[in-house]
């Protein structure tokens, strides 16, 4: 069932108070005493997302948008990703020259947009959504002023999603003039009457995945992901690593998982998703092994990451849907916790290197035993929560009877240990080459590290409940 716009409206909450905290954000930039304005409507969009959990599917807007368990889940994991970024962005001193009003504003935006790409269920509105989401991206990439390796990083990310968007706008054209609608279900219905003809179904797939895939720095998408995470502010980098790619897997489940796999298109495609994870995790793994600097480093780990998320887009069933949602959880928690290290380390020395790590361990105990907590998670290592996202990928793939993937995985795993232990390694038994000057831990960063890092080992050991949740609540429309 479809809802009238006005009836659409008291289910659109999260949605409007966040708009609602945007505005708020810009009218704090011209009135000084109300700069903390923003912050109540956030706290409403997350009490609001929270609420709204449900497992109950409609359609909002007249089949615009999809109402049920993923837009949930995804509200309010992209609300969790703005507030995490906040944090990381409240001490940071690369960003003091930055008026922060406006940098609010457009953070708000683009989780919004990201909301309504996880939500859209019609070609036009997930184009539009995925267009908001890139051009403030790009802004926010750009945002430090007078910095070139920001500047760079912002022109290069819009040359790249211009051509990506271009490509991908292709390919949605060829796809509405195959099935004659814009709407994913009718498309869905379209594919699966056999009408289309094979050959341009197959280069209209081709090019929207080639959109898609630069959204979530797969290969051969992700040549703009190392520049532009290393250019760009450290807590814009967390939040590009996280938050739109996450978003670009959203959209990716909407549209192939429930339109047009749904419509019986060719078998060769589970092969070829099949090939481009291995392809994304390998590339990725195997190009870290070679980075000094931190942001550039996580870049990468960050396309292998992604490679690993395409294993669940291989299968495309129920289980691999939700582990996918699992793996996304969990890598919010541990890539946060690691960038918010990073932050306090630039923040302290100015370095973004591995060499500024080494001695960590004397200066800051606490810091150095959270990283290494975030980096086996992020290598997969138990009792981590990373280590049950892959579990449950795996677990998936080989129930599927895709052994070798699975196989492959693993040993991905385990290259990506050689660079994570190279991190750890420095902050734990290397000797700093020279004394730096200790500074105070800020407080909010202090517990926030504290309850990322909590989280990350509790729910690596008792993480029942939340899949049990997950299960319940995961229903795609």
């Amino acid at each position: 069932m479809a809802l009238e716009n006005l009836s659409s409206l008291r289910h659109f909450g999260p949605e409007l108070w966040l708009t609602a905290s945007i505005l708020a954000a810009f009218v704090g930039s011209m009135v000084r005493r109300l700069t903390w304005l923003w912050i109540p409507f956030l706290a409403l969009a997350l009490y609001s997302a929270f609420t709204g959990l449900s497992s109950e599917a409609t359609y909002l807007f007249k089949g615009m948008l999809a109402l049920d368990g993923m837009t949930g889940i995804f509200r309010l994991f992209f609300l969790l990703v703005a507030l995490l970024t906040f944090i990381l962005a409240a001490k940071s001193r690369e960003l003091a020259a930055v008026a922060r009003p406006e940098f609010r504003g457009l953070l708000l935006s683009v989780v919004l947009g990201m909301m309504l790409m996880a939500s859209a269920t019609n070609l036009l509105m997930a184009y539009l959504a995925m267009e908001m989401v890139s051009i403030l991206s790009y802004a926010l990439a750009a945002s430090l002023k007078g910095n070139r390796r920001s500047h760079e990083a912002g022109l290069k990310y819009v040359i790249f999603g211009g051509v990506a968007s271009g490509v991908m706008l292709f390919g949605l054209s060829i796809l509405y003039g195959l099935t004659g609608s814009l709407d994913f279900a009718a498309i869905g219905h379209a594919l699966a009457g056999g009408g289309a003809n094979p050959l341009p179904l197959f280069f209209a797939m081709v090019l929207i995945l080639a959109g898609l895939g630069f959204k979530i720095a797969a290969v051969p998408f992700h040549m703009w992901c190392p520049d532009v995470y290393e250019g760009a502010p450290i807590s814009v980098t967390a939040f590009l690593s996280v938050g739109p790619k996450a978003a670009g897997f959203a959209l990716l489940l909407r549209l192939f998982g429930g339109a047009i796999f749904d419509g019986g298109v060719s078998p060769i495609w589970p092969g070829l998703i099949a090939l481009l994870s291995v392809a994304t995790m390998t590339l990725g793994n195997l190009s870290a092994l070679w980075q000094n600097n931190l942001k550039r480093l996580m870049a990468y780990s960050s396309i292998a990451h992604a490679g690993y998320l395409l294993m669940g887009v291989v299968l495309l069933n129920t289980q691999a849907m939700t582990a996918i949602v699992f793996y996304l959880f969990a890598y919010l928690l541990m890539n946060f916790g690691a960038f918010l290290v990073i932050a306090a380390i630039a923040n302290e020395n100015g370095s973004e290197e591995i060499d500024g790590v080494r001695g960590l361990w004397k200066r800051h105990p606490f810091l150095a035993v959270s990283m290494a907590i975030f980096l086996f998670s992020l290598t997969g290592l138990p009792p981590t929560f990373g280590f049950v996202g892959k579990l449950y990928l795996f677990a998936a793939l080989i129930e599927s009877g895709w052994f070798w993937l699975a196989v492959v995985g693993l040993l991905n795993s385990v290259i990506s240990l050689a660079y994570y232990v190279r991190i750890a390694k420095a902050m734990l038994i290397d000797e700093g080459e020279e004394e730096v000057a200790k500074e105070k831990l800020p407080l909010l960063t202090g517990i926030s590290l504290g309850v990322l890092a909590a989280l990350t080992l509790i729910l690596g050991v008792y993480w029942e409940p939340l899949r049990v949740f997950a299960e319940k609540t995961f229903v795609i429309l």
